[in-house]
């Protein structure tokens, strides 16, 4: 309940601060006398900033199933099965959160952590981390996932990403129909936005999207930094952790869905949009973290 109050203050939060700069700076007299609403931008700014993220978010746990191939183990059929979902519930418990559904998916090393809320949550392992790991190393990565829903990072993601989006959404039309009103200045016969406020606001939209991205992923590499440490907590030593990093920098990690890469042990691409940080420097963090 905390988190999503946090949510929501921040939201209504950033539509106030829009609204009093745009004030401020004299936008809101201008564009209202130019006929654009400003109110109504901002909440359509709202609406589809965090509309999207929401929708996501509340039905990530079944995307994610259907799109990497998530079995779900209700019943362990073997040794490893009964395995793995003993140290889940382990873990869990330590964490302090209700246990999460459990799950294996074929493919290359990677683990994820997925869902709308932390005691109805869902964390996953390849096969291929099941397979190319020491137990001691699944339980690091295990517990690495249990800190991410722990630490509420999938609604906290989640809350970036919308605010990252209203501001979007709310500069790219009012830049646009700034830009469109001045190249149809004087021009009187003309009524709603032209081809300037359109052309404007889809390259603004892509621009700023790709901005909102770097910030968006930035965060996100702070969250793994947590959670490499709060699996060295729920495990009581750091080593497991450091093993699992420096057994999966020798591997190739396995794509995962965009909806869940955010919350899995190794991905991103580039060093600006990547979710996550380069290996040695999450192991030399996490022998530097106090634990």
């Amino acid at each position: 309940m905390k988190r999503i109050f946090l949510f929501i203050l921040t939201n209504v939060l950033v539509v106030a601060v829009l609204g009093v700069v745009a004030s401020l700076l004299g936008v809101n007299r201008y564009l209202a006398s130019s006929g654009l609403n400003l109110g109504a931008l901002l909440g359509f700014a709202l609406i589809m900033g965090f509309g999207g993220a929401i929708i996501s978010l509340l039905i990530s746990k079944p995307m994610a199933k259907w799109s990497s191939g998530v079995q779900v183990i209700a019943q362990p059929r073997n040794a490893d099965e009964a395995w793995i979902l003993e140290t889940v519930r382990k873990l869990s418990e330590k964490a302090g959160i209700a246990m999460p559904e459990v799950g294996i998916f074929e493919g290359e090393p990677n683990a994820f952590a997925t869902g709308a809320f932390k005691n109805s949550a869902l964390v996953a392992v390849s096969t291929g981390l099941l397979q190319g790991m020491t137990r001691e190393e699944i339980e690091a990565v295990i517990g690495h996932e249990i800190a991410h829903v722990a630490n509420g990072d999938m609604v906290t993601m989640t809350l970036i990403q919308g605010v990252m989006n209203t501001f979007v959404v709310f500069l790219s039309r009012v830049i646009g129909y700034a830009v469109d009103s001045f190249l149809r200045k004087g021009d009187e016969r003309s009524s709603g936005p032209g081809i300037g406020y359109m052309i404007s606001t889809l390259v603004l939209d892509i621009v700023l999207g790709f901005a909102a991205a770097i910030v968006v992923a930035w965060f996100s590499r702070q969250r793994e930094f947590r959670a490499d440490a709060g699996s060295a907590r729920l495990l009581g030593r750091k080593q497991p952790m450091i093993n699992a990093l420096a057994r999966l920098g020798g591997m190739t990690p396995g794509e995962l869905p965009k909806s869940v890469a955010a919350m899995g042990i190794a991905g991103g691409i580039g060093q600006l949009f990547s979710t996550h940080p380069p290996i040695e420097e999450r192991i030399a963090a996490l022998q530097n973290a106090q634990v």
